[in-house]
C-alpha cells in the first residue's frame, strides 16, 4: 500500500520544481518575444505578437516542465518524456489558436470602453515604457 501511495503522491515535489522552473522560462520568452514582435508590428498584427509569443512561451513551458519533472527527477525515458511534451504542446498549440478571436474581441471592447485616442495613448505609454526597461 505504501509503494502504490509514494508512485503517485510522491511525485509532488518534482512537478512542483519543473512547473516553477517551466513558469519563470516560458514567462521571461513570453514577455521578450511579445515585445520583440510588437517592436517589428507596431498596432498591426496583433494576432501575430499575441499568438505567436504564446506559442514560443508555452512551447519552452511543455519541454521544460516534462523533462525537469518527469525526465530528469522521475527516469522517464527521453523518449516518453519527448512524446508527453509534444502532445502538451500540441493541446497549448490547438487552445492558442482558438484563442485568437478572444484576443480581436477583448481589443474591440477596450477601445469602445475607452475610446480609441485614449487606447491609442495608452498603448504608445505601454510601450514606452517597456522600451525604458
Amino acid at each position: 500500500m505504501q509503494a502504490a501511495f509514494t508512485a503517485i503522491f510522491g511525485q509532488g515535489m518534482n512537478i512542483i520544481l519543473g512547473s516553477l522552473t517551466a513558469f519563470v522560462l516560458g514567462q521571461l520568452v513570453d514577455a521578450m518575444s511579445f515585445r520583440w514582435l510588437k517592436r517589428r508590428t507596431g498596432d498591426k498584427r496583433i494576432w501575430l505578437r499575441a499568438t505567436g509569443s504564446t506559442l514560443i512561451s508555452q512551447l519552452i513551458d511543455s519541454f521544460v516542465v516534462t523533462y525537469v519533472a518527469f525526465w530528469l527527477f522521475r527516469d522517464m525515458t527521453f523518449a516518453m518524456a519527448t512524446a508527453l511534451a509534444l502532445t502538451a504542446y500540441g493541446y497549448k498549440f490547438v487552445v492558442a489558436i482558438l484563442s485568437t478571436p478572444v484576443i480581436y474581441l477583448v481589443h474591440a471592447g477596450v477601445e469602445r470602453y475607452v475610446g480609441k485616442d485614449k487606447a491609442l495613448s495608452m498603448r504608445a505609454a505601454a510601450l514606452k515604457r517597456a522600451d525604458e526597461q
